[in-house]
């Protein structure tokens, strides 16, 4: 949990637990896993138990919120850096503590990531309708071979669908954009990190030019990411999805 996140697309990190299973080859050097590690906390695998949190942790939010109805200005809170909240050993109170909290905060703006969208709509809460106005669904997209997610992602109703396509590790061309109001790209850091090409990147940027999909340029990466900045072809991408633009 994080106030004043790093993050460059978010304002605040929430975990309701820590852990998850890797999936797929975006996974390969999980900086989740590694700071579990280094904590002394054995929660990936599909057998290892995930870590949950106590009540001062959970009230975070409730804070975040509070300020942001006092400023007038929504705030955005990335779920979850440290698990995956549709994973298939989720903690299962958590996850429904997790919506109600949700509920309870109607000045944040919840931005939940996963890379199991296929698991989404069995999971959600039965109030979810066209979707909650302060959630945004989004899935992680490394490379081609896990391309199917977008359209699993667009299956489920939600105010705001969209993309991290980060660690890009391949080049995306025709990415079906057509239900996605926010894409962001990033290379992979770390010193294990693998090779991003300047010519994949811009290729998303202008298959999103053409759909009028908000871009946003998070990072290089590599092992020396601050160096190596965010900046392509002279310029930061920071576009958001337009209903960030408005107070809801």
């Amino acid at each position: 949990m994080a106030q004043h996140s790093s993050i460059e697309w978010t304002d605040h990190t929430f975990n309701p637990w820590w852990g998850c299973t890797k999936v797929s080859d975006g996974c390969k050097f999980c900086y989740a896993e590694a700071i579990a590690n280094r904590y002394g906390q054995n929660v990936w695998g599909p057998t290892a138990e995930r870590r949950t949190f106590g009540e001062n942790h959970w009230r975070e939010p409730l804070k975040w919120n509070e300020l942001s109805e006092r400023n007038g200005e929504r705030a955005r809170v990335f779920c979850a850096s440290m698990a995956d909240v549709f994973d298939e050993r989720a903690p299962v109170e958590e996850r429904e503590r997790l919506w109600e909290l949700i509920r309870q905060t109607p000045h944040l703006d919840w931005q939940i990531l996963t890379k199991r969208p296929h698991l989404i709509a069995e999971n959600l809460p039965l109030d979810w309708g066209d979707g909650y106005e302060n959630v945004w669904l989004g899935t992680s997209v490394e490379d081609e071979r896990v391309v199917e997610r977008i359209v699993q992602l667009g299956a489920v109703p939600a105010i705001v669908h969209f993309l991290s396509l980060e660690p890009l590790i391949g080049p995306l061309p025709d990415l079906p954009l057509e239900d996605i109001e926010w894409v962001i790209v990033g290379g992979e850091s770390g010193p294990k990190s693998r090779f991003v090409s300047p010519l994949w990147v811009e290729d998303i940027r202008q298959q999103c030019q053409v759909l009028n999909v908000p871009f946003f340029f998070k990072q290089w990466g590599g092992a020396r990411k601050k160096q190596a900045g965010r900046e392509l072809n002279g310029r930061f991408y920071n576009e958001m999805p337009r209903v960030a633009q408005t107070i809801r």
